[in-house]
Formats: structure tokens, sequence, C-alpha cells
């Protein structure tokens, strides 16, 4: 079987970083839950070759599922606070002022949520690995999957994300990131479960033109960079107090970024845990020139 051209390994070749930081603390993306309905998409989607692999992979993890790892990369800040910091750049990418990718500025060394998907993604798909290091890319792959379909985590503005970005909803302080990550999806007062199912149920997405792409992870990053650039996140200038229309008008965005999430999601896992395609184990972080 031949690869699909989304995740033929050329394309894996050093892509992204980020300029501008966030703040180590301040670069979760979605709430667990929400990282939970990404991850129970993507399951619902794996071929059976992958769910085999994903169970002998997360096999003695304490939630030993897509939804139990998915917000692992996030609980690190608890449980793992160098290996947090360490991270911390892997979770988003910031723009620089325009939707267009350069890698100098947005992107040095490297070192941001494409680049970080496209290494652990390379890493997952090296079935000659050790376990522990394929694990722990799997573990981090669905974590920056998810992260990629945020839309303040491919910010625009200078204001880490949305972070620096402070409303007021019910007469409670906030940022536009805490809204993003999770506010909007509390509106609806589902757990992940019901709410992934409830998405899964849906009418299916239209033909996703990513999954033809040689950069997809560039591509969800710059689909949700232009999001922003609609001005369909932030609330209009001066306006600081937020309320029920306003979250409600956004949530059909939201729910399509879990979607989209999901489904790509599993069709990147699925070739990377195909037996038959797996990567050369002697592959290095950064691919090949084409």
């Amino acid at each position: 079987m031949r690869p699909h051209p989304l995740y033929r390994l050329r394309f894996l070749a050093p892509l992204l970083a980020i300029a501008g930081a966030f703040a180590a603390g301040d670069a979760l993306a979605w709430s667990a839950e929400g990282h939970r309905i990404v991850a129970r998409i993507a399951e619902a989607g794996l071929t059976p070759a992958a769910r085999a692999e994903v169970d002998r992979l997360l096999a003695g993890e304490p939630a030993p599922t897509l939804a139990g790892i998915a917000a692992w990369a996030d609980e690190l800040r608890d449980t793992d606070p160098e290996a947090a910091k360490a991270s911390a750049r892997w979770h988003y990418i910031n723009f620089q002022g325009r939707c267009a990718f350069d890698a100098a500025s947005d992107c040095p060394g490297n070192d941001c949520v494409v680049g970080a998907i496209n290494r652990q993604y390379l890493t997952l798909a090296q079935h000659g690995r050790p376990d522990a290091q394929r694990r722990e890319a799997l573990k981090f792959l669905v974590h920056f999957v998810g992260d990629a379909h945020q839309p303040l985590h491919a910010g625009l503005r200078d204001d880490a994300g949305g972070n620096r970005h402070q409303v007021n909803y019910r007469g409670d302080g906030s940022n536009m990131h805490r809204i993003w990550d999770g506010t909007i999806l509390e509106r609806r007062g589902l757990k992940s479960p019901a709410h992934a199912a409830e998405l899964l149920a849906r009418p299916p997405l239209p033909a996703d033109p990513t999954l033809g792409s040689q950069t997809p992870a560039l591509d969800w990053a710059l689909e949700s960079c232009r999001i922003i650039e609609t001005g369909d996140v932030y609330p209009p200038e001066g306006r600081r107090v937020l309320d029920e229309a306003f979250l409600d008008a956004r949530l059909p965005i939201v729910e399509d970024r879990l979607r989209k999430a999901g489904t790509r999601l599993a069709a990147m896992l699925n070739h990377a845990l195909a037996p038959t395609v797996a990567a050369p184990a002697a592959a290095t972080d950064s691919a090949p020139t084409p």
C-alpha cells in the first residue's frame, strides 16, 4: 500500500517554531474536556491495526485510551515541571501579524506546534524505536494536533495568544485564551463522551484539502490563524464584557475545530501506526529534503 501523500516522509522537514512566546504557564489549548473530545473523535476513526497498536503502546497507562492521555502534555506542569518547561513552546505558533509562514521569524529552531507535530509523528511512525519513545510521541501527538486547531494557538497579536487580552464574563475576570480554551465549550453543559458522540453523529465534514497536502500541520495552524484574521475570535475593539450571545455565536467554530482535529488526528495515527508503511528505524527527526 502506498502511503497517503499527506504523510510522505519528505514533507516532514523542519517547518516551524515560535517567535513571541507565551509564558510557560499560559500555553494550554482547549480544556482537558476539549482535548478528550478530539481524542474520542480520533478513536472512532482508527483502523483495526492502528487501534491495536494504540492499545499496545498505552497498556499500563492509568487510563489507556487516547482520551485518557489527551491532556497529558498539559498535566506535565504538575507532574514533571522540567519536561513541561522543555516542551512549552511546542504548544503554539505566532505568525507575527499575518497568516503567512516565515520559518526564521515564526518558527526559529523548528521549535513550535507544527514542528512538534512533525517530530512526534516521525518518532511514532518509526516502529523500530523503543516503545517508551513511541508511547511518549503518541501522547504528545494526540495533544498537539488538538492544540494546532485552537485559533489562539496560532496567534496574530502580541498578547500571548489572548492571555493578556482581559475580558469580563458573568462578572468575573477572564482572558480570551481562557474563553476559547473552555468557556465556550462549557456553555453546552456536556461532558466529553456525550459531546464527542453528538459531534460524531453529525453529517460528515466536507472533503478536507489538507489530506492531500505535504505540509498538513502547517496548513492546520494557518487555518486557525485565518479564523483570527476574519475577526471572529476577539470581541470588537474596546469591548471587554462578554455575554452569552458572544459565546454562543462562536460555539460552531469551536465544534468545527474539534471535529477537524479529531478526524485529522485519526488519519495521522492510521498512517503512523500502519505496519506496512512504518518509517525506517534509522530516520532522524528531520526528513530528507525532497
